[in-house]
């Protein structure tokens, strides 16, 4: 997608790595930016809230937001929202859709998005999803950011037609978005990428175990602390 400057986008910031990266590319392309940060219960809120607010402090955005999803906490079905469901060890070369998925997450999401960027007069909406080196995610893929992009164009008042919903890293894999991340000088040591709450994370995780992976390839060092260390010794 080529770069349009000059317009006024609302960027869901998770804290994690991928969202940083996004939001830093938002910076570049926007005149007003507003960062997004929604709390749903997940076993890693707390984490998470002190990243995006440190991202914050760092990356100056216009407007910023927190609020809640409270119903994806309520409705459970993962292991991010429901403690009775262990998170399991990592792996790269898993099969199928694992534990971690949030049911239709990232629909929730957005749709909180739209209804800030209608009422702030934004038609860029800022999702840092990715699907080439991501867990398998359905709701990480393109096609249905294509879909709910429709959707939101025909059910808003005021963006109507103009409105997009932009995807900047979704074809990077984790070393690019590394990579992309070290150009724009974005402080990793303040993002969260672990399913597990804590002061360091844990290093074993999926989210773990792609973080630690690009890095590695990229040939960056990991500044974030990990329990068991930071080195990548997996194949």
């Amino acid at each position: 997608m080529e770069k349009e400057t000059g317009g006024r986008g609302v960027v869901l910031v998770s804290g994690g790595m991928d969202s940083a990266v996004t939001a830093a590319l938002a910076r570049e392309e926007c005149n007003f930016l507003a960062f997004l940060h929604i709390r749903y219960g997940g076993r890693t809120q707390e984490c998470e809230q002190r990243a995006f607010l440190a991202l914050v402090e760092r990356l100056f955005p216009d407007r910023f937001l927190l609020t809640d999803c409270p119903s994806l906490r309520d409705i459970g079905g993962s292991a991010l929202t429901d403690r009775t469901i262990d998170i399991p060890e990592g792996s790269l070369d898993r099969e199928g859709i694992p534990v971690t998925y949030v049911p239709f997450r990232n629909a929730h999401f957005l749709s909180v998005a739209v209804s800030w960027a209608e009422v702030l007069s934004c038609n860029r909406i800022y999702i840092g999803a990715v699907e080439e080196d991501s867990s398998g995610y359905p709701d990480c893929r393109r096609v249905f950011y294509d879909a709910f992009e429709q959707a939101a164009r025909l059910g808003t008042a005021s963006a109507g037609s103009s409105l997009t919903i932009r995807t900047p890293v979704i074809r990077m894999d984790k070393a690019q978005i590394v990579r992309e991340g070290a150009r724009l000088r974005v402080p990793f040591d303040h993002t969260w990428s672990c399913y597990r709450d804590g002061d360091k994370a844990c290093g074993r995780c999926d989210s773990c175990l792609l973080r630690l992976r690009g890095f590695a390839r990229a040939g960056i060092p990991d500044p974030l602390k990990y329990e068991i260390g930071s080195t990548w010794s997996h194949k």
